[in-house]
């Protein structure tokens, strides 16, 4: 079901028949202004064209999680989805996968239940992603279908949407606002007379409170995002995330800066909460610190021209004396900022200090390694999770059917193409074989970039 159809879902009377209508005077669904806003907003969301991206991924359980992953980056003004994102996207999602594997095949961790999951691809835009998640909420959404009724005047029979209990994601900061921001408009609480050793809800006589029905609250946790905003409990109160937030890794780039003897640089945000606020942290540290001159704070646009980042690597060399430039960006507009610096034949010049959106990923400087040398990465303490890696390179066409997306990872990984009935085969490339065995998972040394890991120095993991 695509998102479009998520208020619209058809009642079965022998065939499909009239939808139910939206929303109930009486139910417990937003106020129908919230959803007008919030429909209005969503008319001008690029789409992706009808057939070209799979919806989502679908893993059959007694209890549903829901996923977030950028597993196709944003593609150019008017298109919602872009290239395939192995490390970000493909990487992230498989390691959900497994991890719902390790929980269901551990017979004391859930007995007798197993966990499902609905994982929808973001694309890597805040937009899109709300347009997806709205799938998590269909469930919450009390329809009055009191005059629907079949051609034959019978009752339809309407399926019952799919109830998501939680949801992992998202990765950029600014998608887990927006979606955020959704699933609090589902709360609600109740008060039912049932036995319980714990309530942390006072309530009339003997009731406890549960928090339960179409209103019920939809927890939120995200391995990436790390925007301080999301710190906010009084307006993120079911939001967490195993990230610390951006002022850390901005204390950590103020401390690298002045160890390497800068007083002078530039800083780089894209537009949103991520870049933004991290640049916005960098900046009042180092005021706090004293000793550091800022020459030029540039944002990059959300949707960047043609030719704008040509524009922005002219800007720092208006002061081109500060040579060192603190970029807060997602990867794909890391990328470019290094394409352009390289078209202007400028390689060399800039020594960047990056945070933990280009951390140790190979995608940003692929093919640019002589840009980025020297650069300095910020990422997030971390540990390899033992029996990943071998899951992960045993992956294949064909014992990865779940996985809707791998079909497509594989071609571009393996720079090979797949052959699809009813589709002319592409003789410029060569045929996939399937024979691949983990060879996008090879380790990648990496000798022209320095990455620093935040540690228990500093307080963030114990």
């Amino acid at each position: 079901m695509t998102p479009q159809e998520l208020y619209s879902s058809p009642a079965r009377c022998r065939r499909l028949a009239a939808a139910p209508a939206l929303g109930s005077p009486t139910g417990a669904a937003p106020p129908l202004l919230l959803w007008l806003l919030l429909l209005a907003g969503l008319a001008g969301v690029p789409r992706a064209q009808k057939g070209t991206q799979p919806h989502s991924i679908k893993i059959e359980g007694d209890i549903t999680l829901g996923g977030l992953f950028p597993v196709h980056s944003r593609g150019p003004a008017g298109v919602a989805c872009g290239e395939i994102k192995k490390e970000k996207g493909i990487h992230r999602m498989e390691a959900m996968l497994y991890a719902l594997d390790q929980i269901n095949s551990d017979p004391d961790l859930l007995p007798n239940i197993t966990l499902g999951a609905r994982i929808l691809d973001t694309c890597a835009r805040d937009t899109y992603a709300l347009e997806q998640s709205l799938t998590f909420v269909q469930a919450l959404i009390q329809k009055d279908n009191s005059d629907v009724r079949c051609s034959n005047g019978e009752p339809p029979i309407i399926p019952e949407p799919e109830r998501v209990v939680g949801v992992i994601g998202a990765s950029g900061s600014s998608v887990s606002i927006m979606v955020a921001n959704v699933l609090r408009l589902f709360a609600k609480n109740e008060c039912l007379n049932i036995s319980s050793a714990v309530s942390s809800v006072s309530c009339p006589g003997d009731d406890l409170w549960m928090s339960t029905g179409p209103g019920s609250r939809i927890p939120q946790i995200s391995y990436a995002s790390t925007a301080p905003e999301l710190s906010d409990n009084s307006r993120y109160e079911f939001f967490s995330r195993v990230v610390p937030p951006d002022s850390y890794q901005a204390q950590a780039m103020v401390d690298i800066v002045k160890a390497m003897g800068w007083n002078y640089v530039s800083t780089l945000a894209s537009e949103g909460n991520y870049g933004e606020s991290g640049v916005e942290a960098f900046v009042q540290i180092s005021r706090e610190t004293g000793g550091l001159c800022i020459a030029q704070s540039i944002k990059i646009p959300r949707e960047p021209k043609l030719g704008e980042f040509d524009k922005l690597i002219n800007r720092l060399m208006e002061t081109s004396n500060a040579r060192g430039v603190i970029i807060f960006a997602n990867e794909d507009d890391i990328k470019r900022v290094l394409e352009a610096s390289k078209k202007a034949n400028l390689t060399g010049h800039f020594v960047f200090v990056g945070s933990d959106s280009w951390g140790a990923k190979s995608s940003p400087i692929q093919d640019l390694e002589d840009v980025a040398e020297g650069a300095v990465t910020i990422l997030p303490k971390r540990a390899s999770i033992d029996g990943f890696d071998q899951y992960f390179i045993s992956r294949s066409l064909e014992n990865n059917r779940r996985n809707i997306w791998f079909a497509e990872f594989w071609e571009d990984d393996f720079k090979c193409k797949l052959t699809r009935p009813g589709v002319k085969y592409d003789s410029s490339r060569r045929k996939c074989t399937g024979g691949y065995h983990g060879g996008w998972f090879n380790p990648v040394v990496q000798n022209c970039i320095l990455f620093v890991e935040l540690s228990s120095r500093i307080g963030i993991f114990e």
